[in-house]
């Protein structure tokens, strides 16, 4: 499961998604519309332009805004910047790779091997899931409309 902090994350991109090109969004109105905590919010998009995923204005007229186009960022880099590696456990990662303490043979461990699937299939999904997708999904799902499907 991904946290709320991810959830959050996912809901004001959207936001961000929905306006880019319109200039910043302020952090009040981005909360107010997706009923976000203000506080958790300004964290939430600190850590996403940390991963130079946002950039910001100060002053007037400020605000955050997408560093890329929304067809260029995926929910794959958002959910690994927000809760780091994708893999459910360590000696499953791609780049937190960690050896089980208890695993005598990892090479041969079938909950190792059932992880890195469910690592690759994840990832696959969620690397290939742009925010612009996510936004398109959401209009189509309010328009009674079937949204993107994705198979394993």
């Amino acid at each position: 499961m991904i946290s709320q902090k991810s959830k959050y994350a996912l809901k004001a991109l959207s936001v961000l998604t929905e306006e880019y090109g319109k200039g910043p969004i302020l952090i009040a109105d981005v909360a107010a519309r997706e009923n976000i905590p203000r506080s958790f919010l300004e964290l939430i998009l600190l850590e996403l332009k940390n991963h130079r995923l946002l950039d910001s204005r100060k002053g007037r007229g400020g605000g955050y805004f997408l560093a890329r186009p929304p067809t260029q960022i995926s929910v794959g880099q958002v959910l690994r910047a927000i809760e780091g590696p994708l893999a459910p456990l360590p000696c499953a990662s791609k780049t937190a790779y960690r050896k089980c303490d208890e695993c005598r043979d990892e090479r041969t461990c079938g909950v190792r091997l059932l992880m890195r699937d469910v690592r690759e299939a994840t990832a696959r999904i969620l690397d290939s899931t742009t925010l612009a997708d996510l936004l398109k999904r959401s209009q189509l799902a309010a328009h009674g409309r079937d949204a993107l499907e994705f198979s394993i």
